[in-house]
């Protein structure tokens, strides 16, 4: 086939390789979207029914992308190959036969947030305390649970202290009540197909038949409900093909697992193992710098990165004196790079670990008038005023949504207090086994003694508001059933009378969802406010699109997963804030750690910075940190150092710094006995020989040393004589120590 020859040896072989179980191993850069689309392709020129096809992804977007690319290949028959997250296909699939495990197919989904409300009006019904035992955390033990298959019922056979012991009673409590609301979370569009092929296996059969060529995107991500639907779909064909970098396994703190990449040829030792090792992004330095540092991690599938692009500039390492000085560095260096290769602001990427880390970016960004956008703030979908219209749509689909009904009641303000609504709640009566809904209780509100007879009316108007559009959904499309209850409401009214920047702000959102919903209405075939709502429910943070303005875009390293940028700064390059740790680092975590990084590096296609700090502020005290050992694991000949203290060398050739004394110096010898890296806690202007002992003269970067207190360590950096002699340990129990040598008691080991 003609579209083949557009692709490199190596990929047409995994393309081509259509008959049983097949592992791509594509590393960053390599083309992967490239080969998934192109394998959907030949197997339907190979004549496989494009319904027989069923590609799963991780995002939304990719699977847009993948869809648009195969039409432009195979034509209209595009449309019929499913393509899409684990989630929205799943959820498909529940949509037709979720009957046969006890749901109605109008079921809602609950996001995170909905599921958090759930967790805290089932603790207030169980008396338990969220003072004492937070509902975040026992929120995110249930969706743990969940996605490593644990039900409430064994979860309650393995709590062992009070928090996991009050976690199975609100999980029991938890997964009833969203049966009785006829809403399934997020972790349920995952649980409830394995239940539904579990229980019948005529529908497992019938998906077998039907999706009978699977192929699975980014396989190193996948937990271990995904692995165990894989595994019922493929079962009966044997046609699976995943397609993942055990390198860019990142999401172990969502449940991933990344034995399930690692272990994939055990599970089908006749597979076929593909490595996409060209890499058409990066500079050759870029890429020797990523495979220096990931080579350190033990557990991975061996492969080699290459690339024939130009060697490119080295790695700038800035060394600033603290945070704020950080953010200005690096403003520098975009204005300077701006200038020098004349790109425009949109080409620069800022990656950072924690969120928190953006402030002093921003603020330096800001004073030079510098625009930038966030990937990762406030979803749009998660606004206020967003979630109250959408909540007002998900009861008129299903009126047993209790927590969107909660969340309605008394939006606009219609005189239902707090009391009345538990009264309500009362006589709804959640115990196990009684059906009676909040929205029955709404409707026999006239039974409640305790409740005025005005309150009764008004809710009694609430119900005969919610029951019209009930109707109306029926007879009108999707967006002018949400303009017409937006009118009614009176929301974008109240919002142009409050007049403030805040009100018009959810003005212009309001309007922007009702275009949303006509842009859906338009683009749908047969649409309808459940497959709206479907769809909104299933958006992902990953769905995000980089803003395309021409701004800078700041970013947490695992939202860029993904994307690409000529300029990539990484910064905060730092001991226990990257890698992030509190105490010292599990091995598993470190190397997660350290695949975070190499996604951070590959993520650059012609220059990369590190920066790192000599003193930061950390949760509101002053810290001052230990360059991180990922910069240390780059060959130092792929490095040019920066350092806070002095001018950096000129640069020439091309514009490559090669000023190599300094440029190839790693961090360890440049701080050694010049304090250099720590101002305020390592630098001594004078020796001190007189007081010098003889304990510390015997010590020296690197060495391996035993305190009484924290245990075994290494040290890292030395500065200063006799009592003014400071250290920095890494310890192999707390991390990183600063030390006064005078008081340490440090012994050799």
């Amino acid at each position: 086939m003609d579209f083949l020859q557009q692709l490199n040896p190596v990929q047409q072989q995994a393309v081509s390789a259509s008959k049983g179980p097949v592992m791509i191993v594509a590393g960053a850069g390599s083309g992967k979207t490239r080969v998934l689309t192109y394998r959907v392709a030949h197997l339907i020129h190979q004549g496989i029914k494009p319904y027989q096809i069923l590609a799963l992804t991780f995002t939304n977007k990719a699977a847009k992308e993948m869809k648009q690319r195969i039409e432009q290949l195979v034509g209209d028959d595009a449309v019929k190959v499913w393509a899409g997250t684990f989630h929205s296909i799943f959820a498909r699939i529940l949509r037709h036969e979720c009957e046969a495990i006890g749901y109605q197919r109008n079921f809602t989904i609950y996001d995170s947030d909905d599921s958090l409300g759930l967790v805290k009006n089932v603790m207030a019904s169980l008396n338990i305390s969220p003072q004492q035992f937070n509902p975040r955390g026992i929120q995110s033990r249930i969706s743990g649970a969940k996605n490593h298959l644990v039900s409430p019922e064994m979860y309650e056979e393995i709590a062992k202290d009070p928090f996991e012991q009050r976690t199975a009673t609100v999980f029991k409590a938890y997964q009833e009540r969203l049966f009785k609301n006829n809403a399934m979370d997020f972790d349920d569009l995952l649980l409830k197909p394995i239940e539904l092929f579990q229980r019948n296996d005529r529908i497992l059969e019938k998906y077998q038949h039907r999706f009978q060529h699977l192929l699975v995107d980014e396989y190193q991500d996948t937990n271990r409900a995904q692995y165990v639907l894989i595994t019922m779909m493929a079962k009966r064909f044997r046609n699976i093909c995943v397609v993942g970098d055990d390198a860019q396994s990142i999401y172990a703190f969502r449940g991933a697992d990344i034995k399930n990449i690692l272990d994939f040829e055990k599970e089908y030792p006749d597979c076929k193992v593909f490595r996409l090792e060209q890499n058409y992004r990066s500079t050759k330095t870029i890429l020797a710098a990523a495979d220096s540092v990931i080579k350190n991690n033990r557990n991975q599938i061996h492969k080699t990165l290459w690339t024939s692009n130009p060697q490119g500039e080295l790695i700038t390492v800035i060394e600033a004196e603290d945070d704020k000085d950080e953010g200005m560095k690096i403003v520098s260096h975009i204005q300077e790079q701006c200038n020098r290769l004349k790109l425009d602001l949109k080409d620069f990427a800022v990656l950072y670990r924690t969120n928190a880390q953006s402030r002093s970016l921003e603020d330096g960004l800001r004073r030079n008038g510098i625009p930038y956008v966030i990937v990762g703030g406030v979803e749009f979908y998660k606004r206020k005023e967003i979630k109250d219209v959408l909540a007002y749509l998900r009861v008129i689909v299903n009126p047993k949504d209790e927590e969107s009904l909660l969340r309605i009641i008394n939006y606009p303000l219609r005189g239902i207090g707090e009391t009345t609504i538990d009264k309500i709640v009362r006589q709804a009566d959640f115990r196990p086994g009684n059906r009676a809904t909040l929205f029955d209780a709404l409707c026999d509100v006239s039974a409640i003694s305790t409740v005025s007879e005005r309150t009764k009316n008004i809710i009694l108007q609430f119900v005969q508001f919610l029951r019209k559009y009930m109707e109306l959904k029926s007879q009108m499309s999707a967006s002018e059933v949400a303009r017409a209850l937006v009118d009614d409401l009176g929301i974008l009214k109240a919002y142009k009378e409050e007049a403030t920047p805040e009100a018009l702000g959810r003005w212009e959102n309001v309007q922007e969802l009702l275009s949303a919903i006509t842009e859906f209405t338009a683009e749908t075939p047969e649409a309808t406010l459940e497959g709206f709502l479907e769809e909104v429910s299933l958006v992902s943070p990953m769905d995000e699109v980089v803003d395309q303005r021409n701004a800078i875009t700041l970013m947490t390293l695992h939202s860029a997963k993904g994307l690409e940028f000529p300029v990539v700064f990484i910064a905060g390059l730092e001991e226990g804030l990257f890698p992030f740790y509190q105490l010292a680092p599990e091995p598993d975590e470190l190397e997660e750690e350290r695949r975070l990084f190499y996604v951070g590096i590959t993520r650059a296609k012609v220059k990369l910075y590190l920066t790192h700090t000599r003193l930061r502020y950390r949760f509101g005290d002053v810290t001052y940190p230990v360059v991180s050992r990922f910069a240390e694991e780059i060959e130092g000949s792929l490095l040019y150092h920066e350092t806070s203290h002095r001018a950096a060398f000129p640069s020439h050739h091309q514009g490559n710094h090669l000023g190599r004394e300094e440029a190839f110096a790693s961090p360890r010898h440049k701080a050694k006995g010049n304090g250099s890296s720590h101002p305020e806690f390592l630098a001594d202007r004078e020796s001190d020989y007189e007081n010098e002992s003889q304990e510390v003269i015997t010590l020296h970067v690197g060495a391996k040393v035993e305190h009484e207190s924290f245990g075994i360590g290494k040290i890292l950096q030395l500065a200063g004589k006799g009592d003014s002699a400071k250290a920095i340990v890494l310890f192999e129990s707390i991390g990183p120590k600063n030390l006064m040598l005078k008081y340490a008691k440090l012994r050799l080991m």
